[in-house]
């Protein structure tokens, strides 16, 4: 007896190791869109490997991606609105939605209940549920009529999430800021601010989830909401940066969710200019221009706040330049190769990841010494996701 009672421990401690081995932390995981194949990469951050390619996610020319609380699952937003969810461990798909005519974009909720999806046709977003991708409710950006349920449909643009159960949004062609707040169950209370601007394009929403910002293509300038104020407001920020100077052509709209806050700062791509506006995140003052290799298309801040990294729109786009945040000057021009598409940092920024489309190639360097120290291939990336967004507002 006591013999077999050993051995009945050891056969548990045994499976119990063999179970273990099988384990692993999502922590260090990322997702990468490859666009062209409509497919993604399943990527481990810590060796610098693929594990897995996860196929059949339809068109993902422009997609990006939101994870749940526990980092598990993945939901791509693809351009023919397509929301797909993944199991990055298993790295398969557990679903796959066609929800909408054209997405752009899309969010999670605070709580990881509710996943948010902008569309472009029909305009409007739509609400499904974290867990089935069951359809919670649909918000028809209806404007220009006598109620909610006549007038034209708007694109949508600038979705994110801010604490309480809501969704921010932006009306492309009514020029009107929602706010969509579930905490009271799924028919959401609505709040509609107008007066945001002429056509604004993409917005992004401060760490803390107070501040909303719209960049404006129709204006020379951009819109801020307090979203801590009762009754909020748009106000004009910034207005006339580019007055009495010639326009540039515009090769690429920047993405303002790529924007990045450092050192009290706010540091935005200009549309059409070979510069980053610098904003004082208090006042929201431009505070000083920082000159750039070409149109910046996104501004990104290392996690500590010390360096921002800069891609460009063609035909500057195989370049990536570093700026040093306390003296705002340029300390580091980089080449990885032609169409430089996305950024993104490990969590606590000792590397970066570069998509480089055209190459077909990943690349990853130190953040320190600017050296290269992986390189994976890749079919046509571009939007690389860590895991760690997980736990960040209005990513």
């Amino acid at each position: 007896m006591m013999r077999a009672g050993l051995g009945i421990v050891a056969l548990v401690f045994l499976t119990a190791a063999a179970f273990a081995a099988e384990l692993r932390g999502t922590g260090d995981l990322g997702v990468v869109i490859e666009r062209a194949s409509g497919s993604v990469l399943i990527v481990d951050t810590s060796t610098h490997k693929r594990l897995a390619r996860v196929e059949g996610l339809g068109d993902i020319s422009h997609a990006s991606v939101v994870f749940s609380r526990d980092e598990r699952y993945a939901y791509v937003f693809g351009r023919d609105g397509g929301l797909t969810k993944i199991d990055v461990l298993e790295a398969r798909i557990v679903k796959r939605v066609v929800q909408a005519g054209n997405s752009i974009g899309g969010a999670i909720s605070d709580d990881g209940a509710l996943i948010a999806v902008s569309n472009y046709e029909p305009g409007g977003v739509r609400i499904f549920d974290a867990r089935s991708l069951n359809l919670v409710a649909d918000i028809p950006a209806a404007y220009g009529g006598t109620n909610s349920d006549d007038g034209a449909l708007s694109k949508v643009i600038g979705l994110v999430d801010v604490p309480g159960r809501r969704f921010v949004f932006t009306l492309w062609d009514a020029g009107e800021t929602w706010i969509a707040d579930f905490s009271g169950g799924d028919d959401p209370e609505l709040t509609k601010i107008g007066e945001v601007g002429a056509n604004p394009y993409d917005a992004l929403v401060t760490a803390n989830g107070r501040h909303y910002i719209a960049g404006l293509f129709g204006e020379d300038g951009l819109s801020h909401i307090d979203l801590w104020q009762a009754d909020p407001k748009a106000e004009r920020i910034l207005a006339g940066y580019g007055r009495g100077e010639a326009k540039l052509p515009v090769y690429k709209m920047p993405h303002l969710e790529g924007w990045a806050e450092a050192d009290g700062a706010l540091f935005l791509p200009a549309i059409g200019r070979h510069e980053l506006l610098v904003v004082d995140s208090k006042t929201f003052e431009e505070i000083g221009r920082i000159a750039v290799h070409g149109q910046p298309v996104f501004a990104m801040a290392r996690p500590d706040g010390r360096q921002i990294w800069v891609n460009f729109a063609l035909p500057h786009n195989d370049t990536v330049q570093v700026i040093d945040v306390p003296t705002r000057q340029i300390v580091r021009t980089l080449k990885p190769g032609p169409a430089v598409l996305h950024m993104e940092f490990a969590p606590r920024g000792h590397e970066v990841w570069l998509s480089v489309r055209d190459r077909d190639r990943l690349k990853v360097y130190d953040t320190m010494t600017f050296e290269r120290v992986a390189e994976l291939p890749a079919q046509k990336p571009s939007g690389i996701f860590f895991t760690a967004r997980a736990h960040r507002t209005g990513l």
